[in-house]
């Protein structure tokens, strides 16, 4: 599921990386950071609240999630690759969790349960010394 990311809630800078590129990595900035706006992108609640749940330390306060790619030599490489991810996570974060039912034992599982305890109690028990009686 590919996201239509506005061109305005998107900003790049180009770092220089460390990382692949031989002794061009010490002329050429190709280290993409990337800043996504998500108050711009109008997630719906819950998709908002995982979002920010998924991104962690990538979030920052001011509501953007930035990430940062120095994999590839060139800039278009991880220019895509950053995108790549970021459509990931906000695919990640439209995917509901299954509602969790709460359910209760049943008398029989209680039962069960108590039975199991005392057999081993008794188990236990018979471990000790013998008495001399």
């Amino acid at each position: 599921m590919t996201f239509d990311i506005p061109a305005s809630a998107i900003s790049e800078t180009f770092l220089a990386a460390s990382g692949p590129g031989g002794q061009n990595v010490n002329k050429v900035e190709t280290a993409v950071q990337m800043r996504v706006n998500i108050y711009a992108l109008r997630l719906p609640p819950f998709a908002f609240r995982k979002l920010r749940e998924l991104a962690g330390r990538r979030m920052t306060s001011g509501g953007e999630l930035v990430i940062t790619v120095r994999e590839h030599r060139t800039r278009e490489a991880n220019r895509a690759e950053a995108r790549r991810r970021i459509d990931e996570m906000l695919t990640a974060a439209h995917q509901r969790d299954a509602r969790r039912i709460k359910t209760r034992p049943s008398r029989a599982a209680k039962a069960r349960r108590v039975d199991s305890k005392k057999r081993k109690s008794n188990v236990k028990k018979m471990r000790g010394k013998p008495s001399l009686d």
